[in-house]
């Protein structure tokens, strides 16, 4: 029995799918939906000789590699840099070339698997990806009003955060359209703020629930930042 490999080019709307035979011919070059169920409908009539069907790490990763392997197909999620460079020297550069391309890797075994964690570990990355966006983006705009100012001779380096609100519109207490503009930008620094907060309960939540945060907690300097992360 002739064994069958898949190569799967991943797209937010669409997936390229190309399957060749031991011996590198094509038997099935086609797009479709990038849906789990739709995909593995496609390599059905393949799926007794189908021995691996690989895909490109990418944003859609954590959803589609569980998702197929639950439907029975045999894939594997191949390291980017890795797929990159074995494809560099391809002349035209389509969906559907990369998709004979990683058939071809998946024929040959010249790969790299990368590792997809589970749902879990990737709903507290999420966790701690917002939380740090929230923060860079308040610190962002509270540089950026303590630039503003400086235009105007105000000078707010050693303003704390807590006095920060009050010193700003001090300084522009006497200039109408300045102080309209610095209160615009002062609700929307408090709203980042207390949304900011909100995620770092939940990640205290987070790690207090958790038993192995919670060990790497008694270690001198390390808080639960750093602990979840590692986790």
């Amino acid at each position: 029995m002739t064994e069958h490999y898949a190569g799967l080019d991943v797209g937010v709307a669409e997936t390229a799918i190309c399957i060749v035979d031991l011996k590198g011919e094509v038997r099935l070059e086609t797009t479709v939906a990038t849906e789990p169920d739709v995909i593995a409908q496609a390599l059905a009539p393949w799926r007794a000789t189908l021995r691996r069907a690989g895909h490109e790490a990418g944003a859609l990763s954590p959803w589609l590699q569980p998702a197929l392997k639950d439907l029975g197909v045999p894939a594997t999620c191949l390291e980017t840099r890795h797929v990159r460079a074995a494809l560099a020297a391809q002349r035209n550069k389509t969906d559907a070339t990369d998709a004979l391309g990683l058939a071809h890797l998946m024929r040959t075994g010249w790969y790299r698997t990368a590792h997809v964690k589970t749902e879990a570990a990737y709903r507290l990355r999420l966790l701690l990806i917002q939380r740090r966006n929230l923060k860079r983006k308040f610190l962002d705009l509270e540089n950026s009003i303590r630039h503003s100012l400086k235009s105007f001779g105000v000078k707010l380096a050693k303003v704390g955060r807590g006095a920060f609100d009050q010193a700003v519109r001090d300084a522009c207490a006497d200039d109408p359209l300045t102080a309209e503009l610095m209160d615009c930008m002062l609700i929307a620094r408090a709203a980042l703020w207390t949304q900011y907060l909100k995620l770092h309960a939940l990640t205290v939540r987070a790690v207090a629930q958790d038993e192995v945060c919670r060990r790497f907690m008694a270690i001198p300097g390390v808080g639960p930042i750093a602990a979840l992360t590692f986790r």
